[in-house]
């Protein structure tokens, strides 16, 4: 198992289009994913992850357990620092 901090940075925290592209991906991998700050959760279910109310400024936590850690890590650790793909 393997563990990462990073903070939500794009501005409209982690909404629905940016929750759902994160669920896009971390679906893409076979190992099990829980993001979360207080309570972690399971990166793969969408209505788990709005129920984070992560908002721009947010420091949470990604832990990922199985064959493909590493990758799954590096690319949801992307995805982030790419605001989701949304621009700043």
């Amino acid at each position: 198992m393997i563990e990462n901090t990073t903070t939500i940075i794009n501005r409209a925290g982690l909404h629905a289009r940016a929750a759902s592209k994160l669920v896009e991906l971390a679906s893409s991998f076979g190992s099990e994913i829980k993001i979360g700050h207080d309570k972690m959760v399971d990166g793969k279910s969408i209505l788990s992850l709005m129920m984070l109310a992560a908002t721009k400024g947010t420091e949470i936590r990604i832990q990922i357990d199985g064959a493909d850690e590493q990758e799954a890590m590096t690319a949801i650790l992307a995805l982030i620092a790419d605001y989701f793909e949304e621009g700043e």
